[in-house]
């Protein structure tokens, strides 16, 4: 946010923080994403919960043909099956567990990211801060959770770390690079969160997925992967078409 006032302030073309009621509808989205994300972290495993973030695609995917009229094609339905097999069988695993809450968890914070990017998409604005302002919505939340008691962090440079330094850059760099690469792409590059996560938990923490979370994660990046690189096929095609009809 800082950085966003220097550069507005050096340059009145910058985008802006909120840009009107769709920029508004966006940060609420991202604010519910943090809540529903950090309230899953606590409530169920790091597997299940990043495997169940990348179903965000099909609910980007259910959003864009209901209120964008992009009516998906019969690969994207195909994949669209196979994911939702694959979280039915992680979320099926943690019944009696006592994960499922957490799980529902995730599966909210998928839905809002989805609706951020449809509604960015929809309304056609550059959104690339606007997911900054959404922190404001956890953080009031958390503020008066722990008004009454207050609080304590046992290592509070690292959240502060993961705070001011991670996430803004995570969130700038996820809402800038559909501009530079293609949507596959973007994705592709954004699975390997789903693949590093839980390998990083397991080897700091020694936190071994469940054999319900691996099937069903492996079903969710196979899905995603053969899909991106589909589309990817698919872009090449049509551009190689587009060069024949029109020749420099």
């Amino acid at each position: 946010l800082v950085m966003w006032a220097i550069w507005r302030s050096l340059d009145r073309n910058a985008p802006k923080l909120i840009p009107g009621w769709s920029g508004l509808a966006v940060a609420v989205c991202y604010g519910l994403t943090g809540i529903s994300f950090v309230t899953a972290v606590y409530h169920t495993s790091t597997a299940d919960l990043v495997f169940i973030l990348a179903f965000n695609t099909v609910f980007a995917a259910l959003l864009s043909w209901l209120f964008l009229k992009e009516r998906p094609r019969i690969a994207t339905v195909i994949a669209m099956l196979a994911m939702i097999l694959g979280v039915l069988i992680i979320v099926g695993g943690s019944v009696g567990t006592g994960h499922l809450f957490g799980d529902f968890m995730a599966l909210c914070s998928a839905f809002f990211v989805a609706l951020a990017i449809t509604i960015s998409r929809a309304s056609g604005e550059d959104m690339g801060f606007t997911g900054l302002v959404g922190v404001i919505l956890p953080l009031a939340l958390a503020a008066f959770m722990v008004s009454g008691e207050g609080f304590h962090v046992n290592a509070p440079w690292w959240i502060i770390f993961n705070g001011a330094v991670i996430m803004p850059i995570s969130f700038f760099c996820l809402a800038n690079g559909p501009k530079y690469i293609s949507g596959p792409e973007v994705a592709m590059f954004y699975l390997l969160e789903t693949v590093l996560a839980p390998i990083w938990v397991w080897l700091i923490f020694a936190e071994a997925p469940t054999r319900n979370s691996l099937i069903g994660g492996t079903i969710l990046i196979v899905t995603l992967v053969a899909h991106s690189l589909w589309q990817l096929h698919e872009g090449r095609k049509r551009r190689a078409a587009l060069a024949v009809v029109h020749p420099a």
